[in-house]
């Protein structure tokens, strides 16, 4: 039997069930989750219980891993897997993940691992939305518009209060990485176009920083309407995956001082490119040692 799909929201988001974990990757399976994932942008399955290891086999379904992240360690005894833990971050921030890289993750996995007793939830916005929602003379100058992003810039971290969240945060920003993105980015597989922007987006280039503050706010307006987010409130055992090329995702901190952990794999991305066919360019930091370029056949 193929894996049924259920729609979660009109915009973003659907649960899959009957897919086995536990044999051998079906491409015909794979397919399905592809298709799964250029329509309903985010995919949630329940009742998953994997490990450290099955999370990246299931990941490595999708493509090449990138390890845990450029900056910050992996989980002991692993080299793909990011803990996001609320004892060392809480981002409460919108972003798209590592999109401070030349060519960030195409996909995020996310597996439950603990789970809060209230709150604690993360969002899912469809950029893809956010730019169909746009005005015609909004999205033609979005169309011509590049976004330099950064981990050096402040996305509205809060002041580390432990002395593991300030090693995290050290850690974050060690090695300095910086890229000029398309603001609006085609989707390689899709042709849709998203904006990609976020938290990691410091400036617009060729605007001053107080235009490009106002614009990126006008335009992050878009990206986070209620229409366009899943709001996943986590159980155990849970697996998210979404489409980093075209979303943003928010972990929201609303579970006062409950633990929450989520263990992070995400797969080898692609170049971005531009409606004008232009791609990304690297202005700081290489990040070969993090991830691989996904070459994807125009």
């Amino acid at each position: 039997m193929p894996p049924s799909i259920r729609k979660l929201t009109g915009r973003i988001g659907a649960v899959v069930e009957g897919v086995d974990f536990t044999a051998p990757p079906d491409p015909s399976t794979i397919t399905t989750l592809r298709h799964a994932l250029n329509e309903h942008k985010a995919i949630v399955f329940d009742h998953v219980h994997l490990d450290d290891a099955g999370q990246e086999r299931v990941a490595g379904w999708f493509g090449d891993l990138t390890t845990a992240h450029p900056n910050v360690p992996a989980v002991d005894g692993t080299t793909n897997v990011l803990a996001v833990d609320s004892e060392t971050s809480k981002a409460n921030e919108w972003h798209t993940d590592v999109t401070f890289v030349l060519n960030p993750p195409q996909l995020t996995t996310l597996r439950s691992i603990v789970t809060t007793p209230y709150g604690g939830e993360t969002l899912v916005a469809n950029a893809a939305a956010a730019y169909r929602d746009l005005s015609e003379p909004l999205r033609a100058l979005a169309d011509s518009l590049r976004v330099v992003h950064t981990n050096q810039y402040d996305y509205a971290r809060p002041q580390a209060t432990t002395a593991r969240r300030k090693e995290y945060d050290q850690a974050f920003v060690s090695t300095a990485y910086e890229t000029e993105h398309p603001l609006v980015r085609v989707h390689p597989l899709t042709g849709e176009r998203g904006l990609f922007i976020g938290g990691f987006a410091k400036r617009i280039v060729g605007l001053s920083s107080s235009e490009s503050a106002d614009l990126l706010r006008i335009l992050q307006s878009y990206v986070t309407r209620p229409e366009n987010i899943l709001r996943w409130t986590w159980a155990p055992d849970q697996l998210l995956i979404f489409d980093n090329r075209i979303t943003q995702h928010y972990a929201v901190d609303n579970y006062d001082d409950h633990p929450r952990r989520l263990n992070r794999v995400t797969v080898a991305g692609d170049v971005p490119v531009g409606v004008d066919g232009r791609r990304s360019e690297p202005l700081a930091g290489d990040a070969s040692h993090y991830t691989k370029v996904l070459e994807v056949a125009a």
